[in-house]
């Protein structure tokens, strides 16, 4: 079951890029990122109130503020760089979460990845960004291009602070309120600036347009619900690596919802990233043997 949240999860993070293109044809990025966040705590809170008929919120504990500060950045600069890119342009995003996440799952949690999955996680990187490039002239990716790449990128460091607070949390809270919790304090975090810099409603009110801010906000409170989930018990470097695989729809839903190009670099980066998606299903990561507790440690 926790393979199925995490696909889950994947798969609600490939319309992101749809809906923050249909949304802006309303309203500009701050308010977009506001009510991902928003609607994302409404949805979380409505699910806390009918299994447990009460909300635990937290703001003690620093990896919660970490947490908040990092998804915030994430959808601060990914909903600009949407914007005026193309819908499947937060791809780049994966990428540099993954690199970070690895790391992070070697040094901090100690993890064992094989040379195996190393080159597994080497492909699927590599295939993103040949999708991301997609024959872009260098001057042209250096420059207008370039700021795009850097959004996504700063996006992708958010993204992976994020995912490490919730592995670091999960062990003491339950993801429910963990996750209210960190949406809640990101609400009022991005809803500062607000007043200062949103333009309010750029274009015409559309029932399609508001049906993509309450999408965005229920993928934020359920995605990461089904990711804290999956995070109990699939293997750290697994989770960095599959959720890569958000690429593969991304690319499809561009197509058939905007009708963006699919370039020949398009699908060699996703038969690379295919490659390495394939590689890790056979290699994975080795898991260092639990050591058994005696009493005493236990009871400590």
């Amino acid at each position: 079951m926790s393979y199925v949240y995490l696909f889950l999860a994947t798969l609600a993070w490939s319309f992101v890029g749809v809906l923050v293109k249909t949304a802006s044809t309303m309203v500009d990025s701050s308010i977009i990122t506001l009510c991902r966040f928003f609607f994302g705590v409404v949805v979380l809170a409505i699910y806390l109130l009918m299994k447990d008929g009460r909300i635990q919120f937290r703001a003690r504990m620093k990896w919660l503020w970490f947490g908040a500060a990092g998804k915030s950045a994430n959808y601060v600069f990914e909903n600009i760089a949407l914007m005026i890119g193309y819908s499947y342009g937060n791809i780049l995003v994966q990428p540099v979460q993954t690199v970070v996440l690895l790391i992070s799952g070697s040094v901090l949690f100690k993890e064992k990845v094989t040379k195996a999955g190393w080159l597994s996680a080497a492909l699927c990187v590599i295939g993103v960004i040949v999708v991301g490039w997609n024959g872009v002239p260098l001057n042209e990716l250096l420059g207008s291009s370039g700021l795009t790449t850097l959004l996504f990128t700063l996006a992708g460091i958010g993204a992976a602070i994020h995912v490490l607070s919730q592995r670091m949390l999960v062990k003491t809270m339950d993801n429910g309120n963990m996750n209210f919790s960190v949406f809640l304090l990101a609400t009022l975090m991005v809803s500062i600036p607000v007043p200062f810099q949103t333009h309010g409603f750029t274009g015409p009110i559309t029932f399609g347009a508001w049906g993509a801010l309450i999408l965005l906000g229920i993928i934020t409170g359920l995605s990461f619900f089904w990711f804290a989930e999956a995070m109990k018990r699939v293997p750290f470097a697994v989770v960095a690596i599959v959720g890569n695989s958000s690429v593969l729809f991304s690319i499809l839903w561009a197509y058939i919802f905007f009708r963006d190009p699919i370039t020949s670099y398009i699908i060699v980066g996703t038969l690379i990233f295919v490659a390495g998606f394939l590689l890790l299903n056979f290699s994975g990561p080795k898991k260092k043997p639990v050591k058994q507790e005696s009493n005493a440690e236990a009871a400590l």
